[in-house]
């Protein structure tokens, strides 16, 4: 297998771009709100990226655990060049924004910081869109906050089915976080090529991997480890699955059949892993949950299309929202 022959050789050398991707250049100037966190004030980074012919919508661009909001760069391009402004939050606890040690993260609470961003930027509605984790947060503002919310749009969404239910046990931090501090550009890129990209490396895909890496490659590193081990006990603590029916903005599902991804399968049993559903085997049930659900299959494409395939993906989210 092509991809599996890239994995054996070195791993290539990783700056350290710092736990809050300092170094790490965006492709639009990045702005920052400060909010409360447990009492201390923490920055929330963000693109706002303007049209040359404004058509008065607003697309928000949620990113995954494992991304930030770089990746959206293709989306957020062809999102503008149609009209549309496009804000593109790194979330609390990721990339360029501030990851407090003393957060209890949720995505409530993450919501709620958006909100107030959008808030702040003067807009009160606009169409959603989140990919993985992004999803889940994404259904969760749009719970929280349907008046704010015109069109939704859920990416390989994590979080559609309890895995407490399929039996995978928890999980605790300080084990996550033992986990996390392994991470290397090596580990990552193995996870993705089995999970997102069915076997199939591109690559264009080793910047995003190289960003992620290079927010552990320095002294810092605990302290994204631990960021990321406690954002995956919320996302294993806090599914949608039992509120998908509280969503009442127009939804719709984009699922990359190929999509391996079964959040909390490294966490089962070995006896257990085999049985559980990854994303395109369980969204047909979810999206038959929401009361303005819609399905869209990617037909041979995997967990993060919009990188995949950016083209096909764009043509498919500008008609699904225009």
């Amino acid at each position: 297998m092509a991809g599996a022959l890239i994995l054996m050789g070195a791993a290539p050398a990783v700056p350290d771009y710092g736990p809050n991707l300092e170094r790490f250049p965006y492709p639009w100037p990045v702005q920052t709100i400060t909010v409360d966190v447990v009492g201390e004030p923490a920055t929330m980074a963000f693109m706002d990226v303007a049209p040359a012919r404004p058509n008065g919508r607003t697309v928000v661009l949620m990113h995954g655990k494992n991304f930030c909001g770089a990746p959206w760069e293709s989306t957020a391009r062809a999102l503008s060049a149609s009209g549309y402004r496009v804000i593109v939050p790194d979330q609390i606890g990721f990339c360029k924004s501030a990851k407090p040690r003393a957060a209890q993260y949720s995505f409530a609470m993450l919501a709620h910081h958006t909100h107030r961003l959008l808030a702040s930027r003067g807009v009160t509605k606009a169409t959603v869109v989140g990919h993985s984790m992004g999803g889940m947060l994404a259904t969760r503002y749009a719970i929280m906050f349907p008046e704010a919310v015109e069109r939704l749009v859920l990416v390989n969404p994590l979080g559609l089915v309890d895995r407490s239910e399929d039996g995978v046990p928890y999980v605790d931090l300080d084990t996550l976080w033992a986990a996390e501090k392994k991470t290397s550009y090596a580990s990552i890129k193995a996870y993705q090529l089995a999970n997102y990209y069915h076997g199939s490396w591109q690559p264009a895909y080793d910047r995003w991997v190289g960003m992620q890496a290079g927010m552990y490659a320095g002294s810092a590193r605990d302290s994204v480890a631990l960021a990321q081990a406690k954002t995956s006990e919320m996302i294993r603590t806090q599914p949608i699955a039992h509120e998908l029916h509280r969503v009442t903005a127009p939804t719709t599902v984009m699922v990359g059949t190929l999509d391996k991804t079964a959040f909390g399968r490294a966490q089962a049993p070995a006896s257990l892993r085999q049985f559980l559903k990854a994303i395109p085997q369980v969204a047909a049930d979810a999206v038959r949950r929401m009361p303005k659900g819609r399905l869209l299959a990617l037909e041979g494409l995997g967990h993060s299309p919009q990188v995949e395939n950016p083209a096909r993906f764009e043509k498919a989210l500008l008609a699904t929202i225009d």
